[in-house]
């Protein structure tokens, strides 16, 4: 990266700080995005009452309100819980919130809801009859699950996991906002002290651009992949 009034190695590290937070997030909301599924499919009203929930409150707060709340609120919380373990137990507890993890949380918890209406629409998809005849072969319903349903989710899935994707990387722009050095809070402070946006703002945009510009067109390799042997329509 260019040197930049000096302030091109922070904008390089602070981009590593971006992308390592989006796949974290990403791992995450993966992982959320199938267990809510899951539970929505599973049957059990219990299950899907919480897998509804998350779903329903998630997609219904906007994401900065979401990180501000769990940031600032979950330390608030957590002081609170800290005061009254030392008051009634003596028991000396603290935690501090740490930017970085709050941030992976924060956007994990946000796309697992969204990953989760994402990969429900893909498990629907899957051709029941598939489902049957692994059924009428012994196999057990992780078997099942692992061998055939996964594999021909992902199929349906991917389109929608690379929209998810995209638009994740580009909220991890919200984690400046609580204190963690991406390269946005770089620029934002160098822009500030040089009083040249552009000279720092363009950048970090070319930056963004060129990760999902990579991305997409991985996921398209991923989709090609994927559908091998698929006959698509017209």
């Amino acid at each position: 990266m260019l040197d930049l009034k000096g302030y091109g190695p922070a904008l390089a590290e602070g981009a590593v700080v971006t992308i390592e937070l989006a796949f974290l997030s990403l791992a995450l909301a993966v992982t959320l995005g199938l267990l809510g599924a899951s539970a929505k499919l599973s049957g059990n009203r219990v299950l899907t009452g919480i897998a509804t929930a998350y779903t329903t409150l998630i997609r219904g707060v906007p994401d900065l309100v979401m990180m501000l709340l769990f940031y600032y609120g979950g330390q608030v919380a957590v002081n609170a819980l800290s005061d009254y373990l030392w008051e009634t137990r003596e028991i000396d507890f603290f935690f501090q919130f740490d930017p970085f993890i709050s941030g992976v949380v924060t956007i994990g918890l946000i796309f697992g809801a969204y990953m989760t209406e994402t990969f429900r629409g893909a498990f629907l998809a899957v051709n029941v009859g598939q489902i049957e005849a692994a059924k009428a072969y012994g196999f057990t319903r992780w078997h099942t699950f692992r061998r055939v349903m996964i594999p021909q989710m992902m199929r349906h899935a991917l389109p929608g996991i690379g929209n998810n994707w995209q638009v994740l990387l580009k909220t991890t722009a919200l984690v400046s906002i609580i204190g963690l050095t991406d390269m946005v809070r770089v620029a934002e402070e160098a822009a500030k002290a040089e009083r040249m946006p552009f000279h720092f703002f363009i950048p970090v945009a070319a930056v963004y651009l060129a990760l999902t510009a990579a991305t997409e067109l991985f996921i398209r390799w991923l989709d090609k992949r994927a559908n091998v042997g698929v006959v698509q329509g017209n």
